[in-house]
């Protein structure tokens, strides 16, 4: 791999954070600088920490420390989806997203472990 842009969990949360931005621009106008702002700086957020981690995958510690950082990012992720489900039940798209974090969450624990595990620093 020659860079971030390789990574599957990097494409994966690129992709959703995307799909997020544009899906919380379907928020009520009250909504869409308080929840809506958050749920999207969370799903960036994920993307941004595994793209600097890369940057500093020399120093094996400081790569996972990012990875630990996305993996945070993806859980707040998750917490912001979960509350407008329940704040927006009608919305149903929410659902998804919740499930595609949940997938990508794992996906990113995985390649923590696998950087601890094999990563040469």
């Amino acid at each position: 791999m020659s860079s971030y842009l390789d990574l599957d969990i990097y494409k994966e949360a690129f992709d959703l954070s995307i799909k997020v931005h544009r899906y919380s621009l379907k928020l009520p106008k009250f909504e869409l600088y308080e929840q809506g702002s958050q749920v999207r700086r969370s799903s960036k957020s994920i993307k941004d920490q595994i793209s600097e981690g890369y940057g500093r995958r020399r120093y094996k510690a400081d790569f996972i420390k990012f990875l630990v950082y996305a993996q945070a990012s993806n859980d707040e992720c998750q917490n912001q989806i979960s509350t407008l489900m329940v704040l927006f039940p009608k919305m149903k798209e929410w659902e998804n997203f919740l499930k595609k974090y949940n997938t990508l969450g794992m996906k990113i624990n995985k390649f923590i472990q696998y950087v601890e595990n094999n990563w040469k620093s």
